[in-house]
């Protein structure tokens, strides 16, 4: 008699995907916001919009993932952090234009499911939402061995928030004049690490658990550092103060990323000197032989987010984000900008 096969001789186990699910649908629960009407578990997460709660509501929505970044996480058998990444790319997308980050769905496809280590993603992911004060209402697990080795796997993630229409940041008030507030990041985040790999790893033959005596601890942990979240200290800025515009500073440096905020008649001046640059910067540029144009191009040299403020309110906007436990520098200015000029100038 032909023996019969199962799912399970394929690869994908059914049984530990349930037991995936049961086990995280406890943890889930900490960021659950009043507004939401699931569990994990369902086939859609429900999520209740306040109606007198807004006057005129927007929908802002972004998705993103970690990139190669885990491979860092896969080297070091070390899970716990990425999950952070994964909500602070999303959730810092979100803010910059004003909004506050309501739910958080992800997505989580490898060649095999390792229950202990996935819980360890989805805790990270709980921390980001807590720190983010959005919820995570759902998500999926998708087990694809014929796709991924088995202990290979990859991450993306989908956020929603709300502003209202009329208090939406797009940089369209920005003027000559204004102030640029440079926010400090936590390192590297979740861009660039093609790059820093190959210079680090290949070029330099370092490991993970190498350690260089500019850093305080081995190459792996300073790579591994969450990307910050930013979402409560912006949005009690844009409380209380004339925010104009917020640069996420992710894949495309300064150079790409602040234009996407800028009038046409405006070009950002940056102040070089005017913050410290994290010493693996320095490290990875020295390695590599990369010069200045392509560091601001694809690594935040140090600023997560900047924010575009009025003159007259520079210098209290630096010291609330001080307050706020923020690294706050005042980075730059906005200056006109001739037909000739690049949007972006370092002086």
């Amino acid at each position: 008699m032909q023996e019969k096969m199962l799912y399970k001789d394929a690869g994908v186990d059914i049984d530990k995907a349930n037991l995936f699910v049961d086990r995280i649908r406890t943890i889930t629960k900490a960021t659950f916001r009043k507004e939401v009407m699931s569990s994990i578990g369902g086939f859609g997460g429900l999520f209740r919009l306040e109606a007198g709660k807004y006057n005129n509501p927007v929908l802002v929505s972004s998705t993103d993932g970690v990139g190669t970044k885990l491979k860092i996480a896969q080297m070091m058998t070390k899970h716990d952090t990425v999950g952070i990444d994964l909500v602070a790319m999303s959730v810092n997308d979100v803010v910059v234009q004003g909004a506050e980050p309501l739910f958080f769905l992800d997505y989580i496809s490898t060649g095999m499911i390792n229950v202990e280590r996935d819980i360890k993603i989805i805790e990270g992911i709980v921390k980001g939402c807590q720190e983010a004060g959005c919820a995570l209402i759902g998500g999926e697990t998708a087990e694809m061995p014929a796709f991924y080795k088995d202990d290979d796997y990859d991450l993306a993630g989908f956020c929603v928030g709300v502003v209202e229409a009329e208090k939406i940041i797009d940089g369209s008030e920005i003027h000559v004049g204004d102030r640029i507030i440079g926010i400090a990041s936590n390192g590297i985040h979740s861009n660039g690490f093609s790059l820093a790999r190959r210079v680090l790893f290949e070029k330099g033959r370092l490991g993970v658990d190498d350690k260089l005596d500019e850093l305080p601890h081995s190459i792996g942990m300073e790579l591994l550092r969450p990307t910050k979240i930013y979402v409560k200290p912006l949005l009690n800025l844009i409380k209380y103060f004339s925010i104009k515009g917020i640069v996420h500073i992710t894949g495309g440096g300064f150079v790409d990323n602040i234009p996407r905020i800028l009038p046409k008649t405006c070009r950002a001046v940056i102040l070089r000197g005017s913050w410290d640059i994290p010493p693996i910067f320095t490290i990875i540029k020295k390695m590599g032989n990369i010069d200045d144009a392509e560091m601001y191009r694809v690594f935040n040299m140090g600023i997560g987010m900047m924010v575009v403020t009025t003159e007259k309110e520079a210098t209290e906007v630096t010291e609330r984000l001080e307050n706020l436990e923020m690294q706050a520098y005042a980075i730059g200015f906005i200056d006109r900008k001739d037909e000739d000029q690049p949007p972006v100038s370092f002086i």
